[in-house]
């Protein structure tokens, strides 16, 4: 039987609406949305920083607006741009915040599980922005508690810099933690999350397992290639390939086909080719994402 630790019931709290869902111990559950979605609002209400107007929140048993500090014993929490000691070295720092615990995890096996050790020594102003990335997951699981909360922690960092914080993240997952993660990257989220809710606005979208909501609204696949100068008229004959459903040009660059059966459309369209001399570049074929599902959902992308 599924064990529920987190339940939220229709939340309202400055612009977030009636939101609901609920949490499976030991899964990575993830909100996702644009900057300004009421993500940071929602992970702040759950840790007792902000007070709902409405709803309730229940996490390990405990409600956060009643008993802030007895929450506080049971999870632990990385925030986005938290204030650091640049003078201090990692070590220091973790060892400065292990002295605020009972029974913290020691000092160099949380430095292990989020790959600083050769860093421990150095100070923190000299970090890099992934390293000080993870130190600050470094002192949210140094209590270790059973449910981490992890606000948009690969803010900004380049992409190999987000994969290496994912390998972490995964890694807390099975060591047994859940972790309740938030995040404005479509990849990140299908990436890591078993469960997601998507929000826009303060308002829930849509919430599931990443992969069964993209292939519920998505039964097409998506052809691109980059636009051989074609004439209206070829850009509007491709809507007639075998299988394709929709055709779209952007940026007068690149040319998307959503087509039913993808080995048809492409055999149709090497013939469509051939016929009017045109040879084409950079033909892929990409199945949807979440960031398409955030497209088709509301209209708008999901990041800037």
């Amino acid at each position: 039987m599924k064990e529920i630790c987190i339940k939220v019931n229709n939340l309202e709290v400055n612009i977030v609406r009636g939101i609901s869902f609920e949490v499976e111990r030991g899964i990575i559950f993830g909100l996702l949305g644009p900057k300004g979605a009421g993500k940071s609002t929602v992970i702040k209400t759950m840790i007792g920083l902000l007070s709902p107007a409405a709803g309730q929140i229940n996490i390990l048993g405990v409600d956060p607006k009643k008993n802030k500090d007895k929450l506080q014993e049971k999870i632990g929490v990385q925030l986005q741009s938290p204030d650091l000691f640049d003078k201090l070295t990692v070590k220091e720092l973790i060892s400065l915040f292990a002295s605020y615990y009972k029974n913290p995890l020691s000092i160099e096996k949380s430095i292990e599980i989020v790959n600083l050790q050769t860093k421990k020594n150095h100070y923190i102003e000299t970090l890099s922005k992934e390293e000080k990335t993870k130190l600050t997951i470094a002192l949210a699981i140094l209590d270790n508690k059973k449910i981490i909360f992890l606000n948009e922690p690969t803010k900004d960092l380049g992409f190999q810099s987000k994969k290496n914080i994912w390998a972490i993240i995964e890694d807390l997952k099975k060591s047994g933690k859940t972790i309740f993660i938030t995040t404005q990257y479509g990849d990140e989220a299908e990436e890591l999350c078993d469960q997601l809710l998507i929000i826009d606005q303060g308002i829930e979208i849509i919430q599931g397992k990443p992969s069964e909501l993209i292939k519920k609204h998505f039964e097409e696949e998506k052809i691109e290639f980059k636009n051989p100068a074609f004439t209206e008229e070829e850009i509007g004959f491709l809507v007639s390939l075998d299988s394709v459903v929709a055709q779209k040009l952007e940026n007068n660059e690149t040319i998307l086909l959503y087509t039913m059966d993808a080995i048809k459309t492409i055999s149709s369209l090497f013939i469509f080719l051939e016929k009017i001399k045109k040879p084409i570049k950079n033909l892929n074929l990409r199945r949807p994402t979440l960031e398409d599902l955030f497209v088709k959902l509301t209209g708008n992308e999901i990041r800037d």
